[in-house]
């Protein structure tokens, strides 16, 4: 089954933080594990954010991103997700840079793997609550 992770995820691979050993058995236990190329975008900005907060040595944050490549995803065009994320935005009052990856999710059939519990349950009022799962509840359940 394929999945659709986001960069709240994929920080954790990268990072030791809450919940990373979580992201690590999805990343090993997955068979699929899906990315639009936005995430490439999203993690360096939560790095450059852990760098200028000291979270993380600013060197450290150029060797971490370099480290993206190795990622267990797929990755996929962004492009032709956009005209539905954007409705999807408008829709649920959510960013469009969250509703790309729930996008990507509709368009294959797969489920959202978030760490960010707000845009989970935000989600879960809705018709497209089904499609968004916490890494947490994921890991619990399937791994």
């Amino acid at each position: 089954m394929s999945l659709v992770v986001d960069a709240s995820v994929a920080v954790k691979w990268l990072v030791a933080e809450e919940d990373s050993e979580s992201a690590n058995r999805l990343a090993v236990g997955a068979e699929d594990l899906l990315a639009p190329r936005l995430m490439a975008s999203e993690v360096a900005n939560t790095l450059w954010r852990k760098a200028r907060l000291g979270e993380i040595g600013r060197d450290r944050a150029g060797v971490l991103m370099a480290a993206l490549t190795e990622m267990p995803v797929r990755w996929n065009v962004d492009e032709t997700l956009c005209a539905d994320a954007i409705r999807l935005a408008l829709a649920l009052d959510r960013p469009v840079y969250d509703c790309v990856y729930l996008a990507l999710a509709h368009r294959v059939g797969a489920q959202v793997i978030t760490a960010d519990v707000r845009f989970a349950n935000a989600l879960a009022r809705t018709e497209h609550g089904g499609s968004v799962v916490t890494l947490t509840d994921y890991v619990e359940e399937h791994l």
